[in-house]
């Protein structure tokens, strides 16, 4: 689990370093009269590997945002109610969006799009997005059927 956290943390770090610095010098070089042509295509791109890394790394350590207001005043069978609750949600939702994307995958899969200036194929982002949808729903799925409390 260390060396899986370590590479999300590069993967999803670098990514989003260089969206930053994709971004900045598109900035600078806008200023400088010089526009830094499909800095916006790399910076989506990128965004989204970051994105994928960071809900990974999320699930992973339990670390998602949560209202304790409420929750840790609940009695304890209320709240083992509530967490089963939450992980069966949680499938839901990692379920449906994995079957949305998959279908859009899909369609759009013999279509070769690809981004308008750096010509950035979406076949591999696509992927991406799909094998991170499959790992949260696995994980919610072993959380929903283990019982794990977070």
């Amino acid at each position: 689990m260390n060396r899986l956290r370590h590479a999300l943390i590069w993967v999803a770090g670098g990514a989003l370093l260089v969206a930053m610095l994709v971004d900045t010098t598109a900035m600078l070089s806008r200023q400088l009269q010089q526009p830094l042509p499909g800095a916006i295509e790399v910076v989506q791109a990128v965004v989204m590997l970051a994105a994928s890394g960071a809900l990974l790394m999320a699930a992973i350590e339990h670390a998602h945002a949560r209202v304790h207001l409420l929750v840790d005043r609940m009695p304890p069978a209320a709240r083992s109610w509530l967490e089963r609750l939450h992980a069966l949600g949680a499938v839901s939702l990692w379920a449906v969006l994995l079957a949305g994307s998959g279908w859009i995958c899909a369609d759009l899969w013999h279509g070769h799009e690809e981004s308008e200036l750096l010509r950035i194929p979406y076949r591999p982002l696509r992927l991406i997005l799909l094998a991170t949808l499959l790992l949260l729903l696995l994980h919610a799925l072993r959380l929903l059927l283990r019982g794990e409390r977070r």
